[in-house]
């Protein structure tokens, strides 16, 4: 099964960290990433730049508005992602928790919802189950 893990922390706090130790965090990472990916529980991931880089786009009546910066002010931002090829749940939460980040923020893991031609599961039937 297929989950993503979504990486959230306080950038600000993370602005307060010193050099060596973002740079220690970050060979976390990537020493994360590659065990989860020899254990073959990782397809790919990436760590994303600060809110301040993003763009937010909406479609709303056939009319495209963007905005700079985050969508919303939040007490955690999005940072990255992990997305992970695991048998369940139990063992995404247990790659999840070796994420070093989770030290800082947390990470949410929820199951990717593969798209099809017909068919799709919708939110309300996800509700029921």
């Amino acid at each position: 099964m297929k989950y993503v893990a979504l990486v959230y922390y306080d950038e600000q706090a993370m602005e307060k960290l010193s050099q060596d130790e973002w740079d220690a965090l970050n060979r976390e990472c990537i020493a994360c990433g590659e065990s989860l990916k020899d254990r073959e529980q990782m397809i790919g991931g990436n760590a994303l730049l600060s809110t301040q880089s993003a763009t937010t786009l909406r479609v709303r009546a056939g009319k495209v508005d963007i905005t700079d910066g985050p969508f919303a002010e939040t007490k955690e931002q999005l940072a990255g992602f992990y997305l992970l090829d695991v048998k369940d749940l139990n063992e995404a939460i247990q790659a999840a928790s070796k994420i070093p980040p989770a030290r800082y923020g947390s990470i949410e893991i929820r199951p990717v919802r593969e798209l099809q031609d017909d068919n799709n599961v919708s939110y309300e039937a996800q509700r029921r189950e």
